[in-house]
């Protein structure tokens, strides 16, 4: 019976991170989404890609999120099958009006 345990136990280890990560779409997710399914990509950091996302428009592609900071090459890499970005309609704020009257 012990054996058995073990391995279901080393099964699971292994099932498990299989099913942990969905898809995100980082066009329209929030925060928390993005955090739950990014290895590497906390609260912190999924706040600043929808940040981001808000004051410069939806990312293009996959490797657009470089540009947020504390996101990397190997965050992306490491995600890459797991992060998705179709869909993606977010325009960016509009700028403050110049007011200097020049």
């Amino acid at each position: 019976m012990n054996k058995f345990i073990q391995s279901l136990a080393l099964c699971l280890a292994f099932c498990f991170p299989a099913f942990a990560a969905q898809p995100v779409n980082v066009n329209t997710a929030d925060a928390g989404t993005i955090a739950a399914n990014l290895k590497g990509v906390g609260q912190t950091k999924a706040e600043a890609i929808v940040a981001y996302r808000e004051k410069n428009g939806a990312f293009k592609s996959v490797d657009d999120l470089v540009k947020v900071k504390g996101i990397g090459d190997k965050t992306v890499a490491a995600n890459r099958d797991f992060i998705l970005v179709e869909g993606g309609n977010v325009k960016p704020k509009p700028a403050a009006a110049d007011r200097s009257g020049g």
